[in-house]
């Protein structure tokens, strides 16, 4: 599913340049879950801004579903991540003066859905986040983990082959983000395949693979074994 080979990402200004990521090398599988760790400034969020091609990188390889995105135009770039990625941030996103619906409704509008089939996305995504009955309330009416589950069936609505999660659970409580975690297990069961940058040690445990990333290069992968995900 997603491919990056001896990538590199610098920042330039006149004076000074910053190399977020070297040598970067990982390979996912479709129908993987993968969290990413490491402290801060590490470059896991180069790394996940070029996998959801918000950035383009320096030099290197980088294969999104066989796709060699180095080439691409800004159009063909905006055509493959609306296809096949799905995102979700820490901070929802949502928009306050609209219901859930028409928050979900937001992106698909852009794909050029019709509205029967934007319909039906919109309230199967809600269902599937256990939302459908809460539809036409407004963002300020939920908790933040109902909220996180409106911006996972944003994400989720437009059937994305690869789902991004950035830190999803930094701004719940530990029960709301287990909560969180358990839907997003759920949703990688049924195919989707998951990368989620977090700081969380016991959701990185729970994933079926840990990437640690320090000083822009992976510093070790770490493969769960099914016994240790069940308990």
């Amino acid at each position: 599913m997603l491919r990056m080979n001896n990538l590199s990402k610098v920042y330039r200004t006149h004076m000074i340049e910053t190399h977020a990521l070297r040598g970067f090398e990982i390979h996912v599988k479709e129908g993987e879950f993968v969290t990413v760790t490491g402290p801060s400034g590490s470059g896991k969020t180069s790394f996940l801004n070029i996998a959801g091609l918000l950035e383009v990188f320096s030099s290197g390889e980088y294969l999104l579903d066989g796709v060699d995105v180095k080439n691409l135009s800004d159009n063909e770039r905006s055509r493959l991540r609306n296809e096949k990625l799905g995102f979700i941030f820490q901070g929802f996103n949502l928009i306050p003066d609209l219901n859930l619906f028409d928050n979900v409704d937001v992106p698909l509008r852009y794909r050029g859905f019709n509205r029967g089939e934007r319909k039906d996305r919109i309230e199967n995504a809600l269902a599937q986040v256990g939302l459908a009955s809460r539809m036409k309330h407004f963002p300020a009416e939920l908790s933040g983990g109902q909220q996180q589950r409106v911006a996972i069936a944003r994400a989720l609505a437009g059937s994305p082959r690869l789902l991004l999660a950035d830190e999803p659970t930094g701004n719940l409580d530990t029960q709301m983000a287990r909560s969180v975690m358990e839907l997003l297990e759920e949703i990688n069961s049924q195919g989707t395949t998951i990368l989620m940058v977090t700081h969380d040690p016991e959701l990185a445990l729970r994933s079926q693979r840990n990437v640690h990333i320090i000083d822009g290069q992976v510093s070790d992968l770490v493969r769960i074994s099914p016994s240790l995900v069940a308990a």
